[in-house]
Order: C-alpha cells, then sequence, then structure tokens
C-alpha cells in the first residue's frame, strides 16, 4: 500500500494492510526474538485485526491495523486521542502484554490454584469502565490506565509483560511493593517450570483478521459524540481563561481559547489516561465539547498566561476525569 493518504470511502479489508515491509515488521522481529528467550517450544501468531487483543484459548496476537500505516495513525490519533503504540518501545509494551495472555492461555495457567489464588478467577465479570485505585502497590505498572487493575486476566498479562521486560530489575523496581513483587516473584517461577514443556494450546484462529473487516475509513473514524458536561462547565472555563489572568499586565486579546484547547488535544488524552483510567476517546470528546463552548463565550489567552492556563485546564479535565472513573459520570 502506498503512503498516500487512503480514501475515506475504502473499506479496511481493500487497503492490502500488512505487517511485512512496514515499520512494524522489524519490531515484531524483535518481539519474536524475546519470545524465543523464553524458552517456550512455540511462537505466538501475529496478525492485524481492531486492535490489541488475543482471542481466548488461542496463540495469536492482534495488532491494530492503523499502525501499519502512518496515515491511518494519524487519523486514530485525531479522532481518538491515543495511539496504542506510538513507537517502537510503545509497541514491545503491549506485545508483550498480549504474550502473557498467549502464555496463560496456551498452559491454561488460569485453571491453575496458584494462579487464582494470586491473581483470582478470570471468570470474574470482565467490564471496560473499570474503576482503578491509582498508585496501588498491589499492582504493577506497564501499560497506561493502571491496567493490571481492570481483571485478573489483565493483571496476570501486566506483571508478565514487567517480568519480561528485556534490562528491568523488576526485584528492585518493586522491592517496596510486597503485593506486586509476589505476583511477579510467581511469574518468574511458573516460567521457569515452563521452560521446554510443550503447551496444552496451540490454537492460532484469528479473530477478524484486517482482511475480513468491513467498516470504511470514514465509519471507523466518524466523529465521537461528547458526554454530558457537568452544570457550571462554562464558569470553569471562564476561570481558565478570564480569571487566571486577571493579574497579567497584556491585553486581553491573545490566542483565541479553542485553539489553546484543540492544541492540547494532542497529547493530553493519554496522559489523563495513563494517570487516572479515563478512556483517551472520552477525554478526546471532553476537549472538543470545552473547544465548542470556548469558541462560543469568545474566550481568549493572554500573553504570557499560556503556561498557567495550561495547568488550570489540565487540572480541570483530570479532576472530570477522575469523577468519571469514581462515579461513572461527569454529573455530581
Amino acid at each position: 500500500m502506498s503512503a498516500g493518504a487512503p480514501h475515506g470511502a475504502t473499506r479496511i479489508r481493500d487497503l492490502g494492510l500488512t505487517i511485512e515491509g512496514t515499520p512494524l515488521e522489524p519490531v515484531c522481529a524483535r518481539f519474536l526474538a524475546e519470545c524465543d528467550a523464553l524458552g517456550l517450544p512455540f511462537r505466538p501468531r501475529l496478525y492485524l485485526s481492531t486492535e490489541w487483543g488475543v482471542p481466548f484459548g488461542t496463540i495469536a496476537i492482534a495488532i491494530p491495523f492503523y499502525l501499519a500505516h502512518p496515515e491511518l495513525a494519524r487519523l486514530q490519533l485525531e479522532r481518538f486521542g491515543h495511539v496504542e503504540g506510538y513507537a517502537e518501545y510503545d509497541v514491545l509494551r503491549y506485545l508483550r502484554h498480549e504474550m502473557g495472555h498467549v502464555v496463560s492461555y496456551a498452559y491454561r495457567l488460569y485453571e491453575r490454584e496458584d494462579f487464582v489464588e494470586r491473581f483470582g478467577s478470570i471468570t470474574r465479570p470482565y467490564v471496560d469502565d473499570y474503576r482503578p485505585e491509582p498508585f496501588s502497590r498491589a499492582f504493577v505498572r506497564h501499560l497506561p490506565g493502571w491496567y493490571a487493575q481492570k481483571h485478573p486476566d489483565e493483571d496476570w498479562s501486566e506483571t508478565f509483560a514487567v517480568w519480561m521486560t528485556p534490562g528491568l530489575d523488576w526485584r528492585r523496581e518493586y522491592a517496596g511493593w510486597p503485593t506486586a513483587l509476589a505476583k511477579l516473584e510467581h511469574c518468574d517461577r511458573t516460567m521457569r517450570g515452563l521452560r521446554g514443556r510443550p503447551p496444552a494450546v496451540l490454537e492460532d484462529a484469528l479473530d477478524l483478521p484486517v482482511s475480513e473487516v468491513e467498516a470504511t475509513i470514514d465509519e471507523v473514524y466518524r466523529p465521537l459524540d461528547h458526554e454530558s458536561l457537568p452544570p457550571g462547565i462554562e464558569g470553569a472555563l471562564r476561570t481558565v481563561f478570564d480569571e487566571l489572568g486577571n493579574d497579567s499586565q497584556a491585553p486581553p486579546g491573545g490566542q483565541s481559547a479553542a485553539m489553546f484547547i484543540r492544541a492540547l488535544e494532542r497529547h493530553l488524552p493519554a496522559e489523563v489516561y495513563r494517570w487516572t483510567g479515563h478512556f483517551p476517546e472520552r477525554t478526546h470528546a471532553l476537549l472538543l465539547a470545552m473547544e465548542r463552548i470556548a469558541q462560543h463565550l469568545d474566550l481568549r489567552v493572554r500573553s504570557g498566561d499560556e503556561a498557567r492556563c495550561t495547568i488550570a485546564l489540565t487540572a480541570l479535565v483530570t479532576a472530570l476525569a477522575e469523577s468519571w472513573v469514581r462515579n461513572g459520570s461527569y454529573l455530581p
């Protein structure tokens, strides 16, 4: 596929996307070499699909199709505020996490009593809107959003990913985190016991490979609806952009607050997700709503107040994100 912009009406299946011949190829080769170093007598099967994942009971790792084309990655960032695998080291982080699922499913670790005692039962309901406890020392930190706290299946995979990361002294890193460290030690004992052992499962069936994705680019990247905002958001934005500038000697003109917010849409959703667990697509929609309100109110950023407004807006968005994570709503 050419590096030009794909047409919006084109179906994803017709883009001819592959891992081979793209920047993903050497990253995947590096990851597979890491897998070989584990001493297991198999390799996972890698393929492009709609999102990261391992179909339950398989050893096949799905990689988001947008990582195979720079223009699609740009669209992903523009519409959802986050790219899961924006650089080589980040792609490797996700691959190591998914390898945790592969190992669990290949050896049916989730059926073992010691697994259930340490991580919990994977029969526990799996919900997307989990409510993490930031900085809990009972879980490792690997993927953003305190992802290990989502479900026992993810807790194991995040623990495995930390354990698998080359050059990471996880015993030192988690020395003051006894519960998380115990999980890592459990993973280390488990993996040493599995070296050379044939797996119980070698199924590598694919779940919606990119060649079967019927949706068009426009359908995948249609604009997001913003969530209901709490009462008083207009006043909050006035506080950020008007009241914070009251002690400035600069004239009240300056940059449009709407454009100022738009500039934050590139990076803020990912960072808010990293520290709160508030999904990037929600933060992105929230910022779009704020942008429209700021434009309607004709709010401005006084010259010299840019850094202060960035801090204030970030704090406001983070507070709203925390409210959503805790209560399932921005509303009180």
